[in-house]
């Protein structure tokens, strides 16, 4: 069983930044791809970044450039760096862990994101 803690959301004014943190209760990185979603009111969850096992980087087109998704191995933790903000960015920021080889997930809590303008 992994833990996923998320923590950093918040209320920033449009154009400001916010990092969100995802601590996970044991190593995973060999075996496990690292995403952070979004859920926004009244709309369907979004992936914005993935960070793969082999260390690469994926991001939706929504967010490319603005967001960046990165790893502390020591630490346990993938961060999500959130540039730029706007009204729309506003939602409920999930990280979850993909095992790649059995296909299961495991799901942080949620941190709550408000972009206001």
């Amino acid at each position: 069983q992994v833990q996923l803690v998320e923590s950093g959301g918040g209320l920033v004014q449009a154009g400001g930044s916010l990092t969100l943190s995802c601590a996970a209760s044991a190593s995973i990185w060999n075996i496990y791809t690292m995403n952070w979603y979004r859920r926004a009111p009244g709309k369907q969850r979004e992936l914005l970044a993935t960070y793969t096992s082999h260390g690469n980087t994926n991001y939706a087109d929504s967010v490319k450039g603005r967001f960046t998704i990165s790893r502390d191995v020591a630490k346990n933790t993938v961060y999500l760096q959130m540039n730029s903000l706007k009204p729309e960015d506003t939602a409920v920021y999930y990280c979850n862990a993909h095992n790649v080889i059995l296909g299961y997930d495991y799901w942080g809590q949620g941190t709550q994101v408000t972009v206001s303008s």
